[in-house]
């Protein structure tokens, strides 16, 4: 009997791959590539169901013979391993960021002898047709708060983007921008940021928004998008009271809590050693994270753990004596700040803390060494990118202008190229139409 490869991601199933799946099996006995979570995040498709939950769905579809893990977006290791007659794909990927995946499995089944069979593309049904119907109706709690982990642990670097309001979270959501080889690129996730919160509100960056309103503002920005939202909680307060917060935040299904090691009134950690700041010793801090993971009742959530030893300018041996102490006391990860426009001492601390622990989460806020790439720091180590305040950097400047504008010229004429049309504005908000 001939042999058959068919790859699939499979979260989603429908009718495209029962299509698929059929035209193989006309050819002989199919055996299914079923893509890891890391192959996955190599195509920027984290699937929402783990590969057990996929791989069970497909073994009890009698068009399918055999399920095996296809580790890698390419082809080209389970080819060679099966040496198949036929290879069945949807010829969608002629054309799209997978054309490359093509390109090379036709070189290797010329070297084997086999061939590539491709089906019409369902154009009316297909994964990301069904997606953004399902983004449309929402997400769980629990299905929002578990991605961030996925993410992690599917993809090279997570990139997060600074949100204050529904508005910029719809903007997290939907922007996208098309790169080299066709790659569609999108943000992972979104950050709600003290800083920006407060500044959004009037009211200086002091912890002067308690958590009740900021949570406010959650829940308006969680109804109109899907993606996961790190949380900014500065120092995390009393012990007693990040317990609570932990608490408050899980059940609302935001995905992680950074908190600084800092006591005292909270002051922007940009200003350094310019403003007084005092930093908490190792034993009370490791305290409030065994407090706050005491606290949590989902295994999804996490507590990430922020370092100010750079930025106090205390040090790179305190910072990584801290970052080791954090994740003895159960951290999920290390955020490490610097406010100097070189990375040098970030590379550094990422290097040398890799030399000890290869697996604890890093994650990193560019404001000041903006010239790195998220690619660079996936190379270095770094697992999360948060770019903190921009949306609120960008928006500001914009309304300013627009503001003297109709000042200077007494009407809205002269502002009007700034600003976004009344049609786009409505387009951009789910059910305006």
């Amino acid at each position: 009997m001939k042999k058959v490869y068919v790859s699939l991601i499979a979260d989603l199933l429908h009718a495209g791959h029962i299509n698929v799946l059929k035209e193989a099996e006309k050819l002989g006995e199919v055996t299914v590539g079923l893509l890891t979570l890391e192959a996955c995040g190599e195509l920027n498709d984290v699937p929402y169901l783990d590969y057990e939950k996929r791989k069970d769905v497909l073994e009890n579809l009698k068009m399918v013979a055999n399920v095996i893990p296809q580790k890698s977006a390419s082809y080209k290791e389970n080819i060679q391993l099966l040496k198949p007659d036929f290879v069945v794909h949807g010829d969608d990927w002629k054309s799209n960021s997978q054309k490359k995946y093509r390109e090379e499995v036709l070189n290797v089944l010329k070297e084997s002898g086999g061939d590539l069979v491709e089906i019409p593309y369902s154009k009316e049904i297909n994964d990301i047709h069904i997606k953004e119907q399902m983004a449309k109706l929402g997400i769980t709690s629990t299905a929002r708060q578990s991605r961030l982990r996925k993410l992690i642990e599917a993809k090279p670097v997570v990139k997060i983007l600074e949100i204050h309001n529904a508005l910029s979270g719809l903007i997290a959501e939907n922007a996208t921008e098309t790169v080299e080889d066709g790659e569609v690129v999108s943000f992972d996730g979104m950050w709600s940021s003290s800083l920006t919160d407060s500044t959004s509100k009037g009211k200086p960056d002091i912890e002067a928004v308690d958590t009740t309103a900021r949570l406010t503002t959650i829940n308006e920005i969680f109804e109109v998008t899907t993606k996961p939202l790190i949380y900014d909680a500065d120092t995390g307060g009393k012990p007693e009271h990040f317990e609570f917060t932990v608490r408050s935040l899980e059940r609302t299904g935001v995905s992680a809590v950074i908190i600084e090691d800092k006591t005292g009134l909270k002051k922007n950690s940009l200003f350094g050693n310019d403003v007084a700041q005092t930093q908490d010793s190792i034993e009370n801090f490791s305290h409030k994270i065994r407090m706050g993971k005491q606290a949590q009742i989902t295994k999804d959530f996490m507590v990430i753990a922020r370092i100010e030893s750079l930025i106090l300018e205390v040090g790179m041996d305190d910072a990584l004596s801290r970052a080791f102490a954090y994740v003895e006391a159960g951290a999920d990860g290390i955020m490490i700040h610097s406010r100097l426009k070189d990375p040098a001492e970030i590379i550094e601390f990422v290097t040398r803390f890799r030399e000890k622990d290869l697996s604890t989460p890093i994650v990193v806020v560019p404001t000041s060494f903006n010239s790195v790439t998220t690619d660079e720091f996936a190379k270095i180590g770094v697992n999360i990118v948060i770019y903190a305040n921009h949306m609120l950097r960008a928006a500001y400047p914009g309304m300013m202008n627009v503001a003297k504008s109709i000042l200077k010229h007494k009407r809205s004429l002269e502002a009007e190229p700034d600003c976004m049309s009344i049609k786009s504005i409505l387009e951009l908000i789910p059910g305006t139409k």
